[in-house]
């Protein structure tokens, strides 16, 4: 599972584990090294057979190249190391954005509250409008990509959400407010939804799960981030000023965008000398190149279907299912949090913005062990599969993962009932985050390995998941802990976290045969 660049080593050898043979292997050419339709792998060129010699493997002369590159040095997977991290970089950085900016709003609604006379409860309906178009816009964002291009979509999406970024700054009333918070979240997740689309378009198969947790990485800090600067902003100012952040930041994604990016769809169902050939960096930014080639691409209404099919696949089902029923209890926490803390502990703002290192602690701890963790667990189920690896391999690690979950959610509710040290509180906020950033990247390296061809789709429905959680929880939480108690009102939430463990069991058992009966995602590209 190393994470080195492309070379071209060719091997084989005689262990013959390897099924994709003569023409079936030319037909599937991109997947090289794959089991049939099934979705399997062997990134050892040592397991490979005698036929397979030829194959091109990483700069360890070892591990398989999947996909195969072409000899196109327009390839995205041929781009220099340099050119790929400085996407990867980008895309995680404007990936950031949409929940930095709507978690803003859960420190604001205190001093927003008081100008416009409104309940709490009102104010926080804005950041649950937020939450319902980051999921809603995540599908557009598949689908217009599918058929515009990556890139015109990504510079279109981030235009719009700097204008309503200005517009949350300067809304002078809540009704204005609330609705350019709303499109906001429809355009701002543009990079969050997409960003599996470019780690497929320019990752081999091996690099996959770290580079998945990079960007997760700067996903799942993103809530925590925007409510710690928001709080010790509005403790000395007045709360635009957190918008006005957010509007700079928005910017500065924008000229990233437009300085640094390229165009990484790449048709590999076409020989390279039917290749659309790059001219004009300027003609990809507006669309223009990629509306030329658009023939060779899917029809708009094919490209609208996309979704549909990718979710019509019950492991992306029961993946969005999971996510959805783990993830609203995570935005739940963060969107109450500061409710709970001010009420019962008497925190300042200030001491809001010192609380949130605590779950910043906790995702970059994720990350930290994830980063080899993922790879570890790969290793060790090739071990013990002759060198094969099937994506069900990368649930494995959500084994720890949902435990955390479960385990944080039931102490937090028990500390802040009997007002235990607010240490207490901290500590167990961290680890519920360090659990959902390991489960996140394993979810996503897991739905990315069984369908390469839907990258898009995948990873924008499990966006709608995790947006959909958060939707309902920050509509249900603070009625629900007011009418059942902190801990009744947690202690479901325990059950219903523990019972979504149910599906990984499920996908771990019979994910490999369900995916075999239903096929792959039959697109037209």
């Amino acid at each position: 599972m190393s994470d080195n660049g492309s070379s071209n080593g060719s091997r084989g050898a005689a262990k013959a584990e390897e099924v994709i043979i003569g023409d079936e292997k030319n037909t599937h050419s991109q997947y090289v090294g794959e089991y049939g339709e099934n979705g399997a792998h062997v990134l050892d060129v040592h397991q490979l057979r005698a036929g397979d010699a030829g194959v091109k493997t990483a700069a360890d002369g070892v591990t398989v190249l999947i996909p195969q590159p072409s000899s196109d040095p327009n390839d995205p997977l041929n781009w220099s190391p340099m050119k790929k991290h400085i996407i990867l970089a980008v895309i995680s950085i404007v990936a950031f954005m949409p929940d930095f900016g709507s978690s803003m709003g859960i420190v604001t609604l205190l001093p927003q509250a008081m100008q416009w006379m409104k309940s709490q409860n009102t104010i926080q309906h804005n950041l649950v409008g937020n939450l319902f178009c980051l999921g809603s816009g995540g599908l557009f964002t598949v689908w217009l990509s599918a058929y515009f291009g990556r890139l015109p979509i990504l510079v279109l999406f981030t235009t719009v959400s700097l204008g309503t970024a200005i517009w949350c700054a300067a809304a002078t009333s809540f009704e204005s407010y609330m609705a350019a918070r709303i499109l906001n979240g429809f355009f701002s997740i543009v990079a969050q939804a997409g960003g599996l689309m470019f780690i497929q378009d320019i990752y081999f198969f091996h690099e996959h799960p770290r580079k998945i947790n990079i960007w997760s990485g700067a996903i799942i800090v993103s809530p925590y981030l925007g409510p710690l600067i928001t709080a010790f902003i509005i403790n000395k100012m007045k709360w635009p000023v957190a918008f006005w952040v957010l509007t700079g930041l928005t910017g500065l994604c924008w000229l990233l965008v437009v300085g640094l990016m390229d165009e990484t769809i790449y048709n590999r169902n076409i020989p390279r000398e039917r290749q659309p050939v790059p001219k004009s960096r300027l003609m990809r930014l507006v669309g223009v190149e990629q509306w030329r080639s658009r023939h060779q691409r899917q029809s708009f209404g094919q490209a609208i279907m996309r979704p549909i099919i990718a979710i019509s696949k019950l492991p992306v089902l029961l993946v969005t299912i999971y996510y959805f029923l783990n993830f609203a209890w995570i935005i739940g926490v963060n969107a109450t949090i500061s409710i709970w803390l001010t009420s019962i502990y008497k925190f300042t703002p200030y001491n809001l913005g010192m609380f949130y290192f605590a779950p910043i602690i906790g995702s970059l701890l994720g990350a930290a062990v994830g980063h080899w963790l993922h790879d570890l667990c790969g290793k060790l189920y090739m071990k013990r599969h002759n060198g094969i690896i099937t994506p069900e391999a990368r649930l494995l690690i959500i084994w720890l993962a949902s435990p955390l979950m479960a385990v944080s959610i039931l102490v937090l509710g028990f500390a802040l009932e009997h007002t235990w040290h607010y240490m207490a509180i901290a500590v167990f906020t961290a680890i519920q985050v360090a659990g959902i950033m390991i489960a996140t990247v394993a979810l996503n390296a897991y739905l990315l390995d069984a369908y390469p061809e839907g990258s898009g789709e995948v990873g924008a429905w499990i966006v709608v998941g995790r947006t959909l959680g958060g939707f309902m929880a920050t509509y249900i939480e603070i009625n629900w802990v007011q009418r059942s108690g902190l801990v009744n009102a947690f202690g479901a939430q325990t059950g219903i976290t523990a019972a979504a463990g149910f599906i990984i069991i499920f996908l771990g058992l019979f994910g490999q045969m369900i995916r075999q009966k239903q096929g792959r995602m039959t697109f037209a590209m």
